[in-house]
């Protein structure tokens, strides 16, 4: 494991090992256990779309481990005014220990791995969300001991989040439905290859994805860059939404997931919330334990 551009690109065993050493760390924290892994490391943290949770995350997480974390916005760098991906790839690798980027193109965080040195880490494209992904069965795991004979249903867009589960349930033995639009479907060679490789369903009947799950899942109706279509897309996806109907097919003790941040009404209803905020806060509590065992990972001494 060189770099985390996407989840199809780690085993299973990767995947679990990554989880395993989150639970650790997630362990020493809340004891008071020091660990600075990454003592004297530097991450440099290029934000093309802004987050609350990327960003606090990583830099939390770089502290806690004891190295430190730059934020990078276009503004800040000679990429937001031409210079090519593979320039900037090989100068920062001049000068820290590893990149985590969240950009628009699945393409740029490959470029920046292909051309540079250190270990790149992917915190969100327009095609795969691998670190929400990471935290998102780190939460599962924790609720639900396991993943074998679990089923995950994702309701709503078939988008980053889509995919980037699909790939994750599958890769750890789950079952995985998604309940999309006729349209909007998850990216179709994913499907194809969760097709080949595990239990899955794509339909555009809520009640069948959501039947027997384990977890429900959901995400915005419109993600970053999608705007202008928000007005559209509350027409298209308002049946798409993980409410007591949703609940009803699942197991009754379903949890609920959501990457957040949440359209209370849209995509979930604020009573839905409300009663799995639990899961949902320790979901995204996760995402600072599963990326400290990712950094530690690729930037720790033994790597």
């Amino acid at each position: 494991m060189k770099h985390l551009l996407k989840l199809m690109d780690l085993s299973a065993k990767e995947i679990s090992e990554i989880l395993n050493l989150a639970d650790q760390l997630k362990y020493e924290r809340k004891n008071g256990i020091s660990h600075h892994y990454l003592e004297g490391k530097t991450l440099g943290m290029i934000f093309q779309k802004s987050s609350t949770r990327t960003r606090v995350s990583f830099e939390t997480g770089m502290f806690q481990l004891g190295g430190s974390a730059l934020f990078l916005s276009p503004r800040d760098l000679q990429i937001g005014r031409g210079e090519p991906v593979e320039d900037t790839a090989r100068v920062l690798s001049r000068y820290l220990d590893g990149i985590m980027i969240r950009t628009f193109a699945q393409s740029e965080v490959e470029a920046l791995a292909e051309h540079g040195s250190i270990p790149v880490i992917n915190g969100l494209t327009d095609y795969c969300h691998p670190c929400q992904v990471l935290a998102d069965l780190m939460t599962i795991r924790e609720y639900k001991g396991g993943f074998s004979g679990r089923k995950l249903c994702y309701i709503g867009d078939g988008n980053n989040m889509a995919n980037s589960l699909i790939v994750g349930g599958i890769k750890m033995g789950m079952s995985v439905a998604i309940a999309c639009p006729d349209g909007y479907k998850p990216d179709a060679g994913i499907m194809k290859w969760a097709e080949q490789n595990g239990s899955f369903l794509c339909t555009s009947d809520i009640s069948a994805a959501a039947a027997g799950a384990d977890v429900l899942y959901t995400d915005v109706w419109a993600s970053m860059g999608q705007e202008d279509e928000a007005e559209q897309r509350k027409l298209i996806f308002k049946d798409y939404q993980i409410n007591d109907t949703a609940l009803a097919s699942a197991k009754s003790d379903a949890i609920v997931l959501h990457c957040l941040p949440a359209h209370r009404g849209e995509e979930i209803t604020a009573k839905v919330f409300e009663e799995h905020a639990a899961e949902i806060f320790d979901e995204a509590e996760n995402r600072l334990h599963a990326q400290k065992a990712v950094m530690v990972k690729l930037m720790g001494e033994n790597n």
